[in-house]
């Protein structure tokens, strides 16, 4: 194996994996660091937006997958804050689009082992099963990569996939900007009495949202986000009283519910950066951006980030290539992570004017055909 790549990839995640196979079949020589990934089944799972899915269908990591993926045909968002307010429910349609589905969602595990399988048939990809000990830059313009193990490796140029706790972007010197809700999500698996008709239903709650997220047959994924100490009182009951408290939340829309996995117990934080890359040096996935998990932007950005960067360097691995993509992905990410933080902050908000303004935003987009179209088209990537 040589010890030079065009490209290191740093981080095994999904958007690490992606990206990997994306650079490798451009006919770019690529590194991928990082742990061997952590197949355990606790409860998360992944809506990846059409868009996200041709860009895995068009690498050849979504065909195998899909058989354990569930379309999601309607998007139903229900405020259930019970503000003076409240607005109707709103249900976006993914035939309003002319799409047969907004995207599909599976469980990130399953996504996950089938991403690596892929992997392993891709000769061009050297798998380094390895953490980073540090980065340096050498008199000759390479960046070497130094592993845990004594291992060197160089590259010309060095992609960060490696999460919000980035060493990667530590070492550019990107600043960030970083910030907590206060809340936790608990994840979790069902299944279900009713069928869920393909149909993602968000009720918009105090506390932040609770969403019921289509798998295949009467499964459904769960992403329940409250305040921290609720969410971790909650998350030691019995499987049983878990799914009967779900099933109330849920106002019994899939009858009675029956856990299938572990509870998750996430933290909600945030993260942005100033600047997408730098020299020899880009970051992508939660490495550049992390939010709540709303309207499923969080890895359908990271796919976008992919795109954007396999586009960039289409013709030349370069630093003006380097700065494309840095300019694309601004305006992008920025106005999603605003969208979002927002969104998630007015539900949190117990004030009568925000109250208003939420409910007659949700109405008026209710009522409103091309305005509902333009927004479903934002959120699914177009």
């Amino acid at each position: 194996m040589s010890d030079f790549f065009d490209c290191l990839v740093v981080g095994t995640g999904p958007v690490g994996m992606v990206a990997a196979r994306g650079l490798a079949q451009a006919g770019i020589s690529v590194g991928l660091i990082g742990p061997e990934p952590n197949l355990s089944r606790d409860g998360r799972t992944v809506a990846i937006l059409d868009k996200g899915v041709s860009l895995l269908q068009s690498l050849g990591m979504w065909d195998a997958a899909q058989k354990n993926s569930a379309p999601l045909t309607e998007m139903r968002i229900i405020d259930d804050t019970g503000s003076l307010f409240r607005a109707p429910p709103v249900t976006f349609r993914a035939h309003e689009l002319g799409l047969e589905a907004f995207g599909q969602n599976i469980e990130l595990t399953d996504l996950v082992t089938h991403l690596s399988k892929c992997l392993e048939t891709q000769t061009t990809i050297h798998r380094l099963s390895n953490t980073v000990k540090q980065f340096s830059r050498k008199a000759d313009g390479v960046i070497e990569v130094e592993l845990t193990s004594g291992h060197k490796v160089k590259c010309r140029i060095l992609i960060g996939a490696d999460g919000k706790n980035s060493q990667v972007r530590d070492f550019a010197e990107i600043k960030t900007k970083k910030w907590d809700y206060p809340q936790s999500a608990l994840t979790a698996l069902f299944s279900h009495e009713r069928d869920h008709e393909d149909r993602s239903t968000e009720f918009h709650k105090r506390s932040g949202p609770f969403t019921l997220v289509p798998l295949q047959g009467r499964r459904s994924s769960l992403v329940w986000m409250m305040p921290p100490k609720e969410a971790e009182r909650i998350s030691r009951q019995s499987n049983e009283h878990f799914a009967r408290l779900v099933e109330k939340q849920a106002h019994s829309l899939l009858g009675k519910m029956t856990l299938e996995s572990q509870i998750g117990l996430i933290p909600m934080s945030g993260l942005s950066t100033d600047i997408y890359a730098k020299v020899q040096i880009a970051v992508i996935g939660e490495a550049a951006h992390v939010f709540p998990p709303i309207g499923a932007q969080g890895l359908n950005l990271g796919l976008r980030d992919i795109e954007a960067l396999l586009k960039s360097f289409s013709n030349d691995l370069s630093d003006q290539a380097l700065q494309k993509f840095d300019r694309d992905r601004r305006r992008d990410v920025k106005t999603r992570t605003m969208a979002v933080d927002l969104l998630n902050r007015s539900l949190l908000a117990d004030y009568i004017p925000v109250d208003f303004a939420r409910g007659a935003g949700l109405m008026t987009i209710a009522n409103i055909k091309p305005l509902r179209q333009f927004i479903m088209r934002r959120g699914a990537g177009f």
